[in-house]
């Protein structure tokens, strides 16, 4: 482990060294977040993958509510028909996972990389590099320590929390129209009731973007650029991917009122003896 830790901040010092020249004393948080964005475009594909299995889902919304209706009182039955109808689709109900599954290892080792006082033996060099002030090894209240909300460390994080509270904002409000175009069949019991806490939790969904500012302000300040960075380029590429979610669902057409026989031969005698004048004041013209 500590050979493979010396591995990776050599890594992170390469990078930094490399963008040295274009970010001088900040370039190893911009080393940090180009191993981001590197990451999340490796596990791209993936995202892609994970995007057209939603969509697959979506539309089997209806087949799996038919399912759930005809099983409800035999929930075995119900679970191997549904596995069943997502074998037959080459459909997978994991697949969205696997994107944030994968970045996970990455986050933990900037983590542990910037929490560590040495590596390998050696006292960790990255610990003495910052961002406008801010050391990378240190957190929100250590920022609040030293200079106070408004301090310099203090003013780095005020722009993370800003980024993170409109990306947030952006996500909840894409999260709420994809809902609301494509709703999801919810879970049932056995005897055909909602499962509890279920709706709740499609209320809640929406909002857990917001809980990347707690993250944030409890991570070493390294850790917080990997989230916000990664954050950012998730709100980005699923609007890009997802674009189309809420524009399969076709929009419900006005409601016409019926037109009798009667009502419409009236109308249409009408209109016949309205367009009479007009044509003749136009020949006379």
């Amino acid at each position: 482990m500590s050979a493979f830790m010396s591995a990776f901040a050599s890594l992170v010092g390469s990078l930094a060294d490399l963008l040295q020249p274009l970010f001088q004393t900040a370039s190893t948080a911009a080393a940090i977040i180009l191993f981001t964005a590197l990451v999340r475009l490796a596990v791209h594909p993936l995202s892609r993958a994970a995007a057209r299995g939603q969509k697959a889902r979506t539309k089997l919304q209806p087949q799996i509510a038919a399912l759930r209706k005809k099983h409800a009182k035999n929930p075995e039955r119900m679970q191997k028909a549904l596995m069943e109808l997502h074998a037959a689709e080459k459909v997978s109900p994991f697949s969205g996972c696997l994107p944030s599954l994968l970045q996970m290892p990455a986050f933990f080792l900037l983590y542990h990389l910037f929490s560590s006082g040495s590596i390998g033996g050696e006292p960790n060099a990255l610990l003495s590099h910052a961002l406008l002030g801010a050391p990378l090894g240190g957190r929100w209240h250590d920022a609040l320590a030293d200079g106070g909300l408004l301090g310099p460390a203090g003013l780095v994080y005020l722009g993370l929390f800003a980024v993170v509270a409109a990306v947030a904002t952006f996500n909840y409000h894409r999260t709420k129209r994809q809902m609301a175009a494509n709703p999801v069949t919810p879970a049932t019991g056995p005897d055909g009731t909602p499962v509890p806490g279920m709706g709740a939790m499609t209320k809640v969904m929406p909002l857990m973007s917001f809980l990347t500012l707690f993250s944030v302000a409890v991570v070493p300040l390294a850790a917080a650029l990997y989230l916000v960075t990664s954050t950012t380029w998730t709100a980005v590429e699923r609007a890009v991917l997802y674009r189309d979610a809420y524009r399969d669902t076709p929009a419900k057409e006005p409601a016409v009122a019926p037109v009798s026989p009667e009502a419409g031969i009236r109308r249409r005698r009408g209109g016949v003896r309205g367009a009479g004048p007009v044509r003749e004041q136009g020949l006379a013209e």
